[in-house]
């Protein structure tokens, strides 16, 4: 016997007939799609698609318009829906979808009755009904750009360009990215970065980065704190962020953990299986990453200390520590150069006029001298090129009496 439906929170195409339609037989074709949501629409741009969202809406309105029923009068038949070819379902559309959508996804696709059901990055529940139920399901993953030998050569003669100093990291790299460049490698490659703020540690990853493609996964982990980070790494409602589902929806190879010191340690064996295996799992979501690399970075002073914050366990799992050092008052001169020409190139010819890049390099010398922050001296190139500009702005206009 079929139970009653039980109350539905929001959508109320989950019907008697919702119920009835999950003990018939379903000839839908389901392809599962992991990968970045750009790639997500390339695969299935040439196809005459409706979107899942857009049938659970258009469903919603006919059930909430108000039927009156005439005593005596016949009433009329439900009309027949047309069969939908190819209906999608995007990685953010899940979260639209309340519990009992997620816990019955099978009988309510059963209730639509596709040709052909296309999923992106769906949660694990989703894809296991699928799974038991679907004749025939398809599981497509998007390939991420690999570090090859061309990488290595072009991080090797770029890397002087990209960042000042720092020789013996771009050795160490070179050593650590050397195991995704062969077959053998079937899990990512970890490493931590430490040393001072601002030398060129999150700078370093995004070089890395730009060298395969893609828009860089960072994530900084200071941003999260007590119940929030544990639901975020651990899941929690299906519609609520997770790490897991950014891992899933993420373009890159390469995936930046920026401040990893910030996190409490209640919160690291979260990373065990990733930095082990590639695997990441959380309540809704399964993740596997393959032979990427995922890059933390610390304010750690010494691989003494890092072993001490987070325990042999932990501290073991990374396959390299690349120490970053302070820069020497030489090399902080080269990055203020450096930051000056290129903001001084990205204004317009007008803007340029009122700028003397010799008075810029002279005062910022000044700054170089009390600071050894990188960032927060690119910060004061900003303000001084600004106060600069608007006081040349504010002289040639007029005050009002």
């Amino acid at each position: 016997m079929i139970p009653a439906p039980p109350p539905i929170e929001r959508f109320s195409t989950f019907t008697t007939c919702y119920w009835r339609a999950l003990n018939m037989p379903s000839d839908t074709k389901v392809t599962v799609y992991y990968g970045p949501l750009s790639w997500f629409d390339e695969q299935v741009e040439d196809l005459p698609c409706d979107s899942l969202m857009e049938i659970v809406y258009a469903r919603d309105e006919v059930n909430r318009q108000l039927k009156v029923i005439v005593p005596g009068q016949q009433e009329n038949e439900p009309e027949e829906r047309e069969r939908s070819g190819h209906v999608v379902a995007e990685s953010g559309d899940y979260a639209s979808l309340n519990e009992h959508a997620i816990t019955n996804f099978a009988g309510f696709i059963r209730s639509i009755d596709p040709e052909c059901l296309h999923l992106h990055n769906p949660p694990a529940h989703v894809h296991a009904q699928m799974e038991r139920t679907a004749k025939a399901i398809d599981v497509k993953r998007y390939e991420y750009p690999m570090v090859t030998r061309d990488t290595l050569i072009r991080f090797r003669n770029g890397f002087g360009s990209h960042l000042v100093g720092q020789a013996a990291v771009k050795e160490t790299l070179l050593a650590a990215l050397y195991p995704l460049t062969t077959r053998r490698r079937t899990k990512p490659v970890v490493l931590m970065f430490y040393g001072p703020s601002g030398v060129g540690k999150t700078e370093t990853a995004q070089f890395v980065n730009d060298l395969l493609g893609g828009t860089l996964l960072r994530k900084q982990f200071s941003m999260f704190h007590s119940d929030k980070f544990a639901s975020y790494l651990f899941g929690g409602m299906h519609g609520e962020p997770s790490f897991a589902h950014d891992l899933l929806d993420r373009e890159s190879g390469v995936i930046l953990i920026d401040e990893f010191d910030k996190a409490n340690s209640v919160f690291h064996s979260a990373f065990y299986q990733l930095f082990d295996s590639g695997v990441f799992e959380d309540k809704n979501y399964s993740v596997k990453i393959g032979p990427s690399l995922i890059i933390c970075t610390s304010n750690y002073g010494s691989q003494n200390e890092i072993r001490e914050a987070l325990g042999d366990a932990l501290y073991s799992r990374f396959d390299s520590l690349v120490a970053f050092e302070p820069l020497s008052r030489d090399e902080i001169l080269q990055v203020v150069e450096r930051v000056v020409k290129a903001r001084f190139a990205e204004l317009s010819y007008e803007e340029q006029k009122y700028l003397d890049v010799d008075f810029l390099m002279a005062r910022m010398g000044l700054f170089a001298e009390n600071s050894t922050n990188v960032r927060k001296l690119g910060k004061i190139v900003e303000e001084l090129i600004s106060l600069i500009l608007v006081r040349a702005l504010l002289r040639e206009e007029p005050e009002l009496e």
